[in-house]
C-alpha cells in the first residue's frame, strides 16, 4: 500500500488513546487519511480525536473493548454503514502481564488473551472481509512485539499472545496477498509507552520497586512511540510482513534466526538478573 499520500483513505486504529496507537493514528492523519479510532480510555481517546481534527482530519471515535466480540461486531456494523470499508486496519490495542507461568492465574490468561489475541482476531474478522469485498487493496497491521520471537519466562503469557499474533499475521499475509491487501506484524522492542506503567505484575515481579525500575529503564531508553509510527509507515510502504522496530528488536530478530540457542541463553541470563534485582 502506498502510504506516501493517504488522502481519500480511511485508517482504523484500535487502542488509539495513547502510545503507539495514538502516534500511528496521527502519522496516518498527517499523510491525509481520515480516521476511525477506538479505545476504552475515553479521556485519552478524546485527546487523540482533538489532535486529529486539529490537523483537518475527519474522525469517528468510539469507546470499544476489543475483547468483547459483540461490541466489536456492533462497532464494525456502524462503521461500515457510515463510511463503508476501511483501507488501513491497525489492531494495536494491547496490555502487558509480567509473571512466570506458575504465577499466572487462569483469570490473567483470560484477560490478556482476550485483548492481545482475540482483540486482533476480532479486528480482522469484522473488518477484513469488507476490505476484500471493496476490491481496493489496503493493509492490515497487527501489533506483535519483539517478544513475539524472543522467549521470556517472566513474560510468559505476554510472550504467548505476541507469538500468536506474529503467526496469525504471517499466515494472513499469504491469504490476503492475492487481493492486494498487505499484512504487517509490527514488532517493537523497548518502547517508552504507558503499557509499562499499566502492566499487571505477578509473583516476584509484583513490587513497587520492580515497576519503578521497569518504567525507568524504558524511559531512559528514549525510544518513543512517535518513532515507532515513523518506522511503521516505512514497513507498510515496503509491504514488510515482519517489522522489528528499534535496534534491539532487529538484533534479536537476526539472532533468533541465526543463533536461537544464544537467544535463549541471553534471555535466561537477563531474567535471572531481573529476579535477583527484585529480591526473589
Amino acid at each position: 500500500m502506498d502510504v506516501r499520500n493517504l488522502t481519500g483513505k480511511t485508517a482504523l486504529v484500535t487502542g488509539a488513546a495513547s502510545g503507539i496507537g495514538k502516534q500511528s493514528a496521527l502519522a496516518f492523519g498527517r499523510r491525509g487519511a481520515d480516521l476511525v479510532i477506538c479505545d476504552i480510555d475515553e479521556a485519552g481517546l478524546a485527546d487523540t480525536e482533538k489532535e486529529l481534527r486539529g490537523i483537518g482530519r475527519q474522525v469517528q471515535s468510539s469507546r470499544v473493548d476489543v475483547a468483547d466480540r459483540d461490541a466489536m461486531q456492533a462497532f464494525a456494523a456502524d462503521i461500515h454503514q457510515q463510511i463503508g470499508s476501511v483501507d488501513l486496519l491497525m489492531n494495536n490495542a494491547g496490555v502487558a502481564l509480567g509473571g512466570r507461568f506458575l504465577e499466572t492465574s487462569l483469570e490473567d490468561w483470560d484477560w490478556i488473551l482476550g485483548i492481545n489475541l482475540r482483540g486482533v482476531i476480532h479486528g480482522c474478522h469484522f473488518f477484513v472481509p469488507k476490505m476484500k469485498e471493496a476490491g481496493r487493496g489496503g493493509h492490515v497491521v497487527n501489533v506483535s512485539s519483539a517478544a513475539g520471537y524472543l522467549p521470556g519466562s517472566v513474560l510468559n503469557a505476554y510472550v504467548t499472545t505476541k507469538y500468536a499474533v506474529l503467526g496469525l499475521s504471517e499466515a494472513l499475509s499469504t491469504e490476503l496477498a492475492p487481493h492486494g491487501i498487505g499484512v504487517t506484524a509490527l514488532c517493537p522492542g523497548i518502547i517508552d509507552t504507558p503499557i509499562t506503567r499499566n502492566a499487571r505484575l505477578r509473583g516476584a515481579l509484583d513490587t513497587d520497586e520492580m515497576r519503578d525500575q521497569m518504567v525507568s529503564q524504558y524511559g531512559k531508553r528514549g525510544y518513543g512511540p512517535e518513532r515507532v509510527a515513523e518506522n511503521l509507515l516505512k514497513a507498510i510502504q515496503s509491504n514488510r510482513t515482519v517489522a522489528p522496530i528499534s535496534p534491539e528488536a532487529w538484533i534479536g530478530y537476526g539472532l533468533k534466526r541465526l543463533a536461537p540457542g544464544l537467544v535463549r541463553w541471553l534471555g535466561a541470563r537477563g531474567e535471572r538478573n531481573a529476579l535477583k534485582n527484585s529480591g526473589s
